[in-house]
């Protein structure tokens, strides 16, 4: 009777990792499924955020639905922040991360990144325009807003000379500036342009400065799930050679990036 249980045993065992296994592969998974679950950002405009309906649109939850179309499957979008977006990945509450993340070494140690990088961004500043800055040498030993946590505050500090004031979020720095705390708020340039795309924004405050700190964007999958790596990639090669994102950037009111143009040169002329 114990030689039939361990047999009935390793049986059930013997099932589970091939289903494990077959669950690595999240292609056949979602389809099955029959929904895309995308952990986006809801308070990032463009790139993610709510309208007035309430529903998340931006240029990230489109890159989204166009994955969910070429898979034949529904989209669900899943609001996800900077400090639980990771962990949203694997715990598996989410199929793909497309959520303005920055490629990071450490991060590459703990989810599967999709080549090329679909985006790349530049640090900026926003600032009143009543406080005359035009250069970023202009902001030494000035206090500056910023976002707790992010990787160029350092950076910022000690090649400017800038007092960096660290708030959680986004919209504490702003609310923080408004107040006159700080001379301006320093932040990924797509979501300073994407505030100056509100009228109680662009009336007082500009963005005279050039982009610094050039940091690329990553696509993410939880590691080992080379089935969906290998889509993505394909996806996103597509996305460059047809000027997909180039074309996001122009219907949110984006400049086209350098990094966007020269992906789509490079790629439009490939077979």
């Amino acid at each position: 009777m114990q030689g039939v249980l361990r047999f009935v045993a390793l049986g059930a065992a013997t099932t589970w990792l091939l289903e494990s296994a077959g669950a690595a592969d999240g292609v056949d998974a979602i389809k099955k499924r029959g929904t895309l679950l995308v952990g986006v950002k809801a308070d990032y405009r463009p790139f993610g955020f709510r309208d007035p309906a309430g529903q998340i649109v931006g240029i990230e939850p489109d890159l989204a639905a166009d994955v969910a179309k070429r898979l034949g499957v529904k989209l669900e979008l899943v609001p996800v922040a900077s400090a639980n977006r990771i962990e949203f990945l694997q715990q598996g509450k989410v199929d793909v991360l497309i959520a303005t993340m920055s490629d990071k070494p450490e991060r590459r140690r703990v989810v599967q990144v999709i080549e090329p990088l679909y985006y790349s961004d530049f640090v900026n500043v926003l600032v009143n325009k009543k406080t005359g800055i035009k250069d970023w040498a202009d902001l030494k030993g000035k206090p500056v807003c910023a976002t707790s946590g992010a990787w160029y505050n350092k950076d910022i500090a000690r090649t400017y000379g800038a007092e960096i004031m660290a708030f959680d979020g986004s919209e504490k720095p702003l609310f923080a500036m408004k107040q006159g705390n700080c001379v301006g708020y320093v932040y990924d340039q797509t979501f300073l342009q994407g505030k100056l795309l509100d009228d109680e924004w662009k009336a007082d405050y500009a963005m005279p400065l050039k982009g610094v700190f050039s940091a690329p964007w990553m696509i993410a999958v939880a590691q080992g799930n080379a089935g969906l790596q290998q889509f993505l990639e394909t996806t996103t090669k597509d996305w460059m050679k047809t000027g997909f994102i180039v074309d996001e950037e122009k219907k949110w009111d984006i400049n086209p990036t350098e990094y966007s143009q020269a992906m789509y040169e490079k790629y439009k002329a490939s077979n």
